[in-house]
């Protein structure tokens, strides 16, 4: 069964009004992911394995390929806000 991403505890992406885009919120701190991460984050449900994501994504935007998303996750993992089920 492949491995499914999901927002660490303690992790919450909401849209800041203010700054008018997504930011990721955890006890270290505020990372503000660009929009192709965001639209990653979102879908980072512990449901969906990164082909699941890399489908739906292709439904709103030409030429996602599942590789540019488990890029994605890997650099969000690197940073602590990510992790497999």
């Amino acid at each position: 069964m492949p491995a499914k991403p999901r927002l660490r505890r303690g992790v919450r992406l909401t849209f800041d009004k203010t700054r008018d885009t997504h930011v990721l919120l955890f006890p270290e701190g505020v990372l503000v992911p660009n929009a192709t991460a965001a639209a990653v984050l979102e879908l980072c449900d512990g449901a969906s394995d990164v082909a699941d994501i890399a489908s739906r994504l292709g439904s709103r935007f030409a030429g996602v390929r599942a590789q540019d998303v488990a890029d994605v996750l890997a650099r969000l993992e690197g940073r602590r806000v990510v992790e497999w089920t």
